[in-house]
């Protein structure tokens, strides 16, 4: 059977106290809406309905896939409303499921059990049993256990608040019962709204048997009305990530220390330390070894490289066995050849390392081309914009920099080159040449340090 899904995403989350629509707000890296569409995505639906409101052109316009059909939903009034304007989208589909923008952990098991409860009947829900169920919807069945209706919580009586099964919302349905159950909602409630959960009492009366399924676990279906509940959905996220991980064989050193907002790919003996932040599309190779309070965004990691504290790295590719850091910076567009050492306070953008080179204290290299054996010493800058344009340095393989040196771009080290501790190189440095720029030192006989004037 085919299959539509329609994404309620309209609230207005007043809880968040924030300007950012609510489900525009990141989960692992990602909006939470996201987390959503990508749930529905792996069911391989014919197509996806969002249904947006609050945020506007705002929330739609965080999305560029042409897939996602969008519909506005101007005037809030209950969930029930919000489907019945996602139906005129769905009328070639044969089930319809509804999820929500602000649910952003349901594991694709919990889907498929959902889709599966509703292939001989018209009507699936998801259903949990929480100990504490207050604002909640409740499941109301008969002394059969068969499911009859749905009670909101404000509208439940004394005995029907002592029912633990909730009501999360998402449900599948046949979509042509559905569209008849959705026509037929009032909106005679304390809320004054639609009430998609009506349909339950609907399909009841019609002589349907309501099917359910549960997750595995409760914060799959939690969702996100505030801060503090998305930052335990966000822990919840990263603890799963990290189970998964170690189970393919990462080490961590600390799994509730550990951040993965992207994707990561790994070879074998990968160790990372506590406080690891990794972002986007991330790739390390074998024995590779991360220190504590590193952040790595975007980049392809070569086999036996050592990447020590306190450094970042953002769309960069490292070579095999270079080693990294502490407190090293490498900026974009920088690659790292084999064997190359970037040590403590350096920092590198828009460059290319050779092969075995060495920058190892307090540097700044920028928009540069580094040969193969190159030593360039501490303090050492490559002033490569001149207050409008950038320019490049090139240094060439076996080259020496000497330390608190300015290589003013654009400028060209030959290979084999020396450049004396403390110049100022605004040309061209010769091949196998000593090329140095400083001041004649000078001692003056006589001199004597200026003293304070004692106090009237």
């Amino acid at each position: 059977m085919t299959l539509g899904v329609v994404i309620l995403a309209a609230g207005q989350g007043t809880r968040m106290r924030s300007k950012l629509p609510k489900v525009l707000h990141p989960l692992a890296g990602r909006p939470l809406l996201d987390h959503a569409i990508q749930a529905a995505k792996r069911l391989s639906p014919t197509r996806i309905v969002v249904v947006y409101g609050h945020g506007g052109e705002q929330v739609k316009g965080a999305f560029s896939d042409p897939d996602l059909i969008w519909v506005e939903q101007e005037e809030q009034l209950g969930t029930g409303h919000a489907v019945a304007h996602a139906l005129p989208e769905l009328q070639d589909v044969d089930q319809i499921l509804v999820l929500y923008g602000d649910v952003p952990l349901l594991r694709d098991r919990t889907l498929t059990s959902l889709t599966t409860a509703c292939m001989y009947t018209d009507l699936a829900l998801l259903t949990a049993a929480f100990e504490n169920p207050i604002g909640y919807g409740r499941i109301v069945r008969d002394t059969d256990g068969r499911i009859q209706r749905i009670v909101e919580h404000r509208d439940a009586t004394a005995s029907e608040l002592e029912i633990k099964e909730i009501n999360t919302g998402i449900l599948i349905a046949k979509r042509e019962s559905l569209s008849g159950w959705v026509e037929r909602l009032d909106n005679s409630n304390s809320q004054g709204e639609f009430y998609l959960t009506d349909v339950v009492s609907l399909a009841v009366a019609d002589g349907v048997s309501v099917q359910s399924s549960q997750p595995e676990d409760l914060d799959e279906v939690a969702g996100v009305n505030d801060r503090a509940q998305l930052a335990h959905l966000e822990r919840r996220f990263q603890e799963w990530q990290a189970d998964r991980l170690m189970r393919k064989g990462l080490s961590l050193r600390d799994p509730n220390r550990f951040d993965l907002r992207g994707n990561l790919a790994f070879g074998q003996d990968v160790t990372i330390e506590a406080n690891v932040l990794l972002e986007g599309e991330i790739h390390l190779g074998d024995n590779v070894a991360i220190g504590a309070n590193t952040v790595i965004r975007n980049c392809r990691v070569g086999d036996g490289v050592v990447i020590r504290e306190n450094c970042v790295l953002e769309d960069a590719v490292i070579g095999v066995d270079c080693t990294i850091g502490p407190f090293t910076r490498i900026r974009p567009e920088t690659e790292l050849a084999n064997n190359a050492h970037l040590g403590n306070f350096v920092e590198i953008k828009k460059s290319q390392v050779g092969t075995g080179s060495k920058i190892n204290h307090l540097t700044y290299v920028g928009d540069s081309t580094i040969g193969s054996s190159v030593n360039v010493g501490a303090g050492t800058i490559t002033c490569n914009y001149d207050g409008a344009n950038k320019h490049r340095t090139l240094i060439g393989d076996g080259a020496f920099i000497g330390s608190n040196s300015s290589l003013v771009a654009p400028a060209e080290i030959g290979s084999g080159a020396t450049i004396g501790a403390g110049s100022t190189i605004t040309g061209k440095a010769p091949e196998d040449t000593l090329t140095l720029s400083r001041a004649k030192q000078m001692s003056i006989k006589g001199w004597k340090r200026p003293v304070k004037k004692p106090k009237e």
